[in-house]
């Protein structure tokens, strides 16, 4: 156990621009003694006192390492259709749009001319509206996920998901924006000038999503899941989570349970 107070303000002194790794230490020193509660209730302190969540970052990396060495991935343990193994096997879609989009904004980057019929640009669209279907994956998280975390005090990494969630969202949009732009029927090809401006925003908007979204997933997949999977050990709450989950529905992208 720890003074929630004096755990609070470490979180503060790590989160603030500037900080050096003894502060760093400090932080983890505290939070390896603290019960997932006693974390939850620092973090709300500063929260309360005007803290925005999204400065909480750091300290939600030092609570995401700290968990890791909790807790060993059992992916590979979960039967077909548990919340967790559909989870994880649309991570692996995701994925796999994401190397597409890395491969694909670089070869945009160096077409020179907009073609209409260019089949470039519509991998690109057909990428955006992937991306932006796995919203029923994100609300799935949000909505059946985090909060039986959340239940048992686990707050800080949910709540810094959903803020990655709310940040990716409006980016996959536009991209999908930037995709139909370019794949509708039109007159005549972007003038170069335009065509140079939207090729600039494709990059800047694949650059942030893929490199971001990897590393939201790389958390889940290898901390916060396992760590859903060791604090839940209620069979029949797992069950009733499924339930949620079905009712709101898959991605178009769903591997088959």
């Amino acid at each position: 156990m720890v003074n929630t107070r004096e755990l609070a303000q470490a979180l503060r002194e790590v989160s603030e621009p500037g900080a050096v790794e003894a502060q760093r230490r400090r932080a983890q020193a505290l939070m390896a003694r603290a019960t997932p509660a006693e974390v939850s209730q620092a973090e709300q302190m500063l929260i309360d006192g005007g803290m925005a969540p999204e400065e909480l970052r750091a300290a939600c990396d030092i609570h995401l390492e700290l968990l890791n060495r909790r807790n060993v991935p059992a992916r590979d343990s979960l039967p077909a259709g548990h919340v967790l193994d559909t989870l994880y096997r649309e991570h692996v879609e995701i994925l796999g749009f994401l190397d597409k989009l890395d491969k694909l904004a670089a070869r945009l980057g160096v077409t020179e001319a907009h073609d209409p019929a260019s089949e470039d640009h519509t991998l690109l669209r057909h990428l955006a509206e992937h991306l932006v279907g796995a919203e029923k994956h994100h609300q799935r998280e949000e909505d059946v996920l985090f909060p039986e975390l959340e239940k048992r005090g686990v707050d800080g990494p949910p709540r810094i998901m959903r803020l990655e969630h709310g940040q990716f969202r409006p980016r996959k949009h536009r991209l999908l924006e930037l995709a139909e732009t370019v794949t509708q029927p039109v007159n005549a090809p972007m003038a170069p000038a335009e065509f140079a401006a939207w090729r600039q925003e494709v990059a800047d908007l694949a650059g942030y999503i893929v490199f971001h979204l990897r590393d939201h997933i790389f958390k889940e997949d290898n901390i916060l899941y396992p760590t859903a999977l060791k604090m839940i050990e209620d069979a029949k709450v797992w069950a009733e989570m499924k339930r949620r989950c079905d009712g709101i529905g898959c991605c178009c992208f769903s591997p088959a349970a």
